[in-house]
């Protein structure tokens, strides 16, 4: 797979709305997508820089979410080693994480991770698409 070149206003990378799209149908199905897997989806190949980009996007789709009265999306997204979002999930989500103080790794953070992506499933299974 190539990477796509793309100006910024129309790079997949910076497109909220379509992210948003691709984890509302993943919340959907009832699972969990990695890194790699969305930038496969938006049509690039991991890597580092790409990552923060998408990331930088996640960010946006969940101010959105959170707007919209809906449950964030972006906690669907997690690497590949533990299922675990990565430090800019954590640190770019006040408003879910202003009751959990907890690990960003480990038992506890899994736990706290997957009662999120619940409320993801919850909400939009069976809504229609």
């Amino acid at each position: 797979m190539t990477d796509k070149t793309d100006t910024p206003a129309t790079s997949p990378l910076s497109d909220a709305a379509l992210q948003r799209q691709i984890l509302t149908d993943v919340a959907r199905q009832g699972r969990y997508i990695t890194y790699a897997d969305m930038l496969k989806q938006l049509g690039y190949r991991f890597t580092r820089p790409k990552m923060r980009a998408l990331c930088q996007t996640l960010a946006e789709v969940d101010r959105q979410c959170v707007a919209d009265d809906q449950p964030e999306l972006a906690v669907l997204v997690v690497r590949a080693e533990d299922k675990l979002p990565g430090q800019g999930w954590w640190t770019a989500n006040p408003v879910v994480l202003r009751d959990y103080l907890g690990p960003w790794e480990g038992r506890e953070a899994g736990d706290f991770i997957r009662s999120q992506q619940a409320l993801a499933y919850d909400y939009w299974k069976g809504r229609p698409e």
